[in-house]
């Protein structure tokens, strides 16, 4: 990206801010660790007048909201030789877990508001739990106390509120979002009243039609082949189950039971989204979508067993162009023998939809597959691993990390009458989802066991709406479909496009699935080079955030305060105010010669975008 810098000095002078502003902002999720200079240079700012004592006036800003932490004896001033120490021993290295830190942490026992040998992480955690202990946390920590890993602090009310919009509308929350629940609500409990409120936006029905567009192959074109008007009726008929809370056990009969057209009855779509219409290509896809196993693994008599209940289904064509019928075959048959997938063999007589039976003994209550499979799939969706890894790869040899856990969170799913909203309740009401994402445990199986909550980069879909929210314009998508409903209006979210074969360049660099098997793994969120190159040289994006009215209001905002206006950029891009020593490093930038308002805003923000922390859950 050509940043228009005047001259060598000034190139020097953008490297050194980037590289400042790369190792605090999101510092806390690098894998790196940092030196002793940023310590150093922090305290030489602090200690204005050199006399190695800070006062609350000297430190300012919201490390003056710390000082009562670090003013232990209650005297007015702080040691700056002891508070440099201790930061430094926690820094600087010693083979200890800890990870980088942005902004200043309170020495150990110096904060009565934390618990014992509790370091806070500052701005990604918080002093206390939210919440209360839950039985969900009792089975997490039992697991980690057997394995000897220790689970990680609390994370901030910032943190949080992030968190929660983006695992439950995949959208980042607005700045007025922001005051209203970090400095305004007061409740105890407003945590829970968030997740209730985000279940009732549009944008969660929105977000979660694209989970289930992907396990259900939701896809106009080649291998699945649905056509477009079967894609957008197909997904309106998702979308609508999710914001009406339809309960899982019947969203899933519609789906396995549904007869009649493509266009008509969406739900019969099910059958269509598969690569093949033969018993066994339908029976892998019941197994994969509604059990979380594969059949392929099965013996060859088992699975020939299941494929039975599905051997009736046939397909129709009509005069309407690309419509189909999905239905039973009327030609009249001999009972048919059929085996389900726990061994258990059953004749069907004549005139019983074989899918029927199936279904009822899906969804009996106790079925060892279909709550199981569930729960173990939304936790992997909020967790980015299942308890079972991977979500849909079910077997005896694949273990769950934590039976008690998933056997919990099984029995609760039903007892709530498959209520999917319960769940996500039950999950980020608990201090384990609720964890900060800086570990204190080098054990490897902390993340498998939930010792903190994973780091892991954004969806495609998410980044892009999130990257056309912050700046100017929409993306443009392309389609191969030469038919109706390819054309995606300017303002549309990329979160909202129902057919999987409308992409664009970003979308497929950022590892959106192809939707073509329904597995989990199709979706890549691993980074890559691709990506980081497209986000530190898109020439495009600097334009789009140059021209961007949200970014330009925080310059009209902040009327010529700069550290007004380092606020509002933190606040738009990150959701968090910034640490006293980013605020301080952007302000040095500002003031350097050679670089003028415009610049000086437009290179913070890109910086704060092509940060982890913005382009990570955490």
């Amino acid at each position: 990206m050509n940043r228009r810098l005047p001259g060598k000095d000034a190139r020097l002078v953008f490297v050194a801010f980037v590289a400042t502003l790369f190792a605090m902002t999101g510092s806390a999720l690098a894998e790196q660790r940092p030196g002793r200079w940023w310590a150093e240079q922090l305290f030489n700012r602090l200690d204005a007048n050199g006399d190695g004592k800070l006062t609350k006036d000297e430190v300012g800003g919201q490390n003056a909201q710390r000082f009562g932490w670090w003013d232990a004896n209650g005297d007015g001033s702080v040691d700056v030789a002891e508070l440099r120490a201790s930061l430094l021993r926690r820094v600087a290295g010693g083979g200890d877990h800890v990870r980088p830190r942005p902004g200043v942490e309170p020495p150990a026992g110096a904060s009565s508001r934390t618990e014992a040998g509790r370091q806070t992480v500052l701005p990604f955690e918080g002093d206390d739990w939210a919440v209360a202990p839950s039985a969900l946390d009792a089975h997490v920590l039992a697991r980690l106390k057997e394995k000897g890993v220790e689970p990680a602090n609390p994370c901030s009310d910032q943190v949080f509120l992030r968190r929660a919009h983006l695992d439950l509308i995949g959208t980042l929350p607005t700045p007025e979002e922001w005051l209203a629940f970090v400095h305004e609500d007061k409740a105890p409990d407003k945590r829970a009243k968030l997740v209730d409120a985000l279940m009732q936006r549009d944008e969660f029905a929105g977000y979660w039609a694209l989970k289930w567009g992907d396990v259900l192959r939701v896809k106009a074109e080649f291998p699945i082949n649905l056509w477009p008007n079967a894609v957008q009726a197909y997904h309106r008929w998702i979308r609508d189950s999710v914001k009406e809370n339809k309960p899982y056990d019947e969203f899933a009969r519609e789906l396995l039971t549904s007869s009649g057209s493509n266009f008509r009855v969406p739900p019969a779509n099910f059958y269509r989204a598969i690569q093949g219409r033969e018993p066994p290509a339908i029976a892998a896809a019941v197994a994969l979508t509604f059990m979380g196993t594969r059949v392929d693994r099965w013996p060859a008599e088992r699975r020939r067993g299941f494929e039975a209940f599905f051997s009736c289904v046939v397909y129709k064509g009509t005069a309407e162009w690309k419509e189909e019928i999905v239905q039973l075959d009327p030609a009249p048959t001999e009972p048919l023998d059929a085996v389900f997938p726990d061994g258990t063999k059953v004749r069907i007589e004549s005139g019983i939809d074989p899918r029927q039976v199936f279904a009822d003994w899906l969804l009996a209550p106790g079925n060892p597959w279909f709550a199981k499979s569930l729960v173990n799939r939304v936790w992997s969706w909020v967790f980015g691993r299942g308890i079972i890894h991977e979500p849909d790869d079910i077997r005896p040899d694949n273990p769950p990390t934590n039976p008690e856990l998933l056997e919990y969170l099984e029995k609760e799913f039903v007892k709530s009458n498959y209520d999917l909203r319960q769940l996500f309740r039950l999950i980020l009401n608990s201090r384990t989802y609720q964890q900060s994402s800086v570990p204190r445990s080098d054990s490897p199986e902390a993340e498998s066991l939930f010792a903190h909550y994973p780091v892991r980069r954004l969806d495609a879909e998410v980044l892009i709406d999130a990257l056309c929210w912050l700046c100017a314009d929409g993306e443009s998508y392309s389609s191969q479909i030469p038919e109706p409903f390819t054309w995606v209006p300017e303002d549309q979210r990329t979160m909202e496009l129902a057919d999987g074969s409308i992409t664009s360049q970003f979308l497929e660099m950022f590892g959106r699935p192809a939707r073509d098997t329904g597995l989990e793994s199709e979706r890549n969120n691993e980074s890559s080079d691709a990506q980081r190159l497209y986000l530190l040289n898109s020439s495009d994006l600097q334009r789009r955030a140059e021209r961007s009215q949200r970014l330009r209001g925080c310059v009209l905002w902040a009327k010529g305060d700069s550290r007004k206006l380092i606020d509002a950029l933190y606040v738009n891009i990150l959701s968090r105010e910034p640490t006293q020593a980013e605020s301080e490093a952007a302000l040095s930038y500002f003031q350097k010669g050679g670089v003028n308002q415009t610049q000086g805003w437009s290179d913070l923000a890109w910086a704060l975008i092509n940060s982890k922390e913005f382009l990570y859950r955490h």
